[in-house]
């Protein structure tokens, strides 16, 4: 070999080296939902978030953590909405070195909770709106959503007050559901009402809703509890319309309105009560539309609340100096989520309580010839 030649080739070899000391550290992200079934346009919609916040963060050359840049990728299984499943694929990502991990359905969250706390420790990040994941004090949680039972008393109340003191249950049977359907009947009896019996059915298997609609409406109720994913969801209350029903609707928060108006006509949904869309918070126009931009849909809370948790444990790793010690990144969370710009938000953050719940302004709503009205609510953590 010549000289030149030599030198062209340590030349070569050692800008090879200088390109792999100025490359990326690449951090995987770990997610179990369901990406088949009837659940999984929402296992999707989470799904998306995530990726729209590490797209995001990537693209603005990534996170600074202990004096290294860090860019993200996203390793998405399919639990088919089953706890078992979700356990099965969780281990799988952990024994990858995967130490953050969103799950979006309480009987998988539940589930791993029994575990994430040992050998290997990982950070799991909750998108369901169970009181009971809180309530589990594990230190390893990370929870987006409000709890589903702030929206309670105010579901019944305005319900029950605009059409009647009778309520038919016809919610999906997964564990979420069957806890749903529990605290809107206690509920319902504390103010006064009246119950039929319970009717609900899987919404991720089932296909015709006709006859347990049928079965729920024989008994003359003036409301209907129902839930589970939209677009299911959305069938429960096509069926119920189509076979005279004209009462209200108090809707589970896992089903979307903006979503269920892309399967039934809005008049159909007159008289609901469920969570307000995207669209209807203030300072959401940017978000809303770059998701739109980037996934030709409207965006849900889904979508928009794990974006928002994927920066906030983005920014936390960066305060953390580390990310590969969930513990260390779990104790900056809150730091993490008053210290996020206003524009990875999406909701206002006012921190992350000691239980680890992202405290969010999510906010629920009326249907009312089309138009939405604002219901407050108590105690948002």
């Amino acid at each position: 070999m010549t000289v030149s030649k030599a030198r062209r080739a340590l030349l070569v070899l050692g800008f090879s080296f200088l390109g792999s000391a100025l490359a990326d550290k690449v951090v995987s992200i770990g997610y179990s939902g369901p990406l088949s079934g009837g659940a999984a346009f929402y296992g999707k919609d989470v799904q998306s978030g995530i990726d729209m916040a590490i797209g995001e963060i990537n693209k603005a050359g990534g996170v600074t953590v202990g004096g290294e840049k860090v860019t993200f990728k996203l390793v998405a299984l399919d639990d088919k909405y089953l706890p078992n499943e979700t356990a099965t694929n969780v281990k799988r990502l952990t024994s990858q070195g995967i130490n953050v991990v969103f799950v979006p359905h309480a009987g998988g969250i539940l589930t791993v909770q029994g575990f994430n706390t040992r050998d290997p420790q990982f950070l799991l990040v909750a998108y369901s709106s169970e009181p009971k994941i809180l309530q589990a004090n594990n230190p390893m949680t990370f929870m987006l959503p409000p709890r589903y039972d702030v929206y309670v008393e105010p579901f019944v109340k305005k319900e029950m007050s605009t059409f009647g003191k009778k309520l038919a249950l016809l919610g999906t049977t997964s564990a979420y559901g069957k806890a749903w359907a529990e605290v809107v009947s206690a509920e319902w009896k504390k103010q006064g009402g009246t119950l039929g019996n319970n009717n609900g059915v899987d919404y991720n298997t089932t296909v015709d809703y006709s006859s347990a609609v049928t079965k729920a409406l024989s008994e003359k109720p003036d409301v209907m509890f129902i839930g589970g994913p939209s677009q299911p969801t959305a069938l429960v209350i096509k069926a119920a319309r189509e076979q005279g029903f004209k009462g209200g609707f108090i809707v589970m928060d896992q089903a979307k309105f903006e979503q269920m108006g892309d399967v039934v006509p809005m008049a159909y949904l007159d008289g609901s009560v469920g969570v307000l869309p995207v669209a209807e918070f203030p300072g959401t126009q940017v978000f809303s539309s770059q998701y739109q931009r980037l996934n030709k849909k409207i965006p849900t809370s889904e979508a928009a609340l794990n974006y928002t948790g994927m920066n906030v444990v983005a920014r936390a790793m960066e305060l953390a100096g580390t990310t590969s010690d969930p513990a260390a990144i779990r104790a900056k969370l809150g730091e993490a989520s008053v210290s996020l710009p206003r524009g990875k938000q999406v909701y206002a953050l006012k921190g992350v309580t000691a239980q680890g719940h992202m405290d969010a302004a999510v906010l629920a709503g009326f249907i009312q010839d089309g138009k939405y009205t604002k219901l407050r609510l108590t105690n948002l953590k």
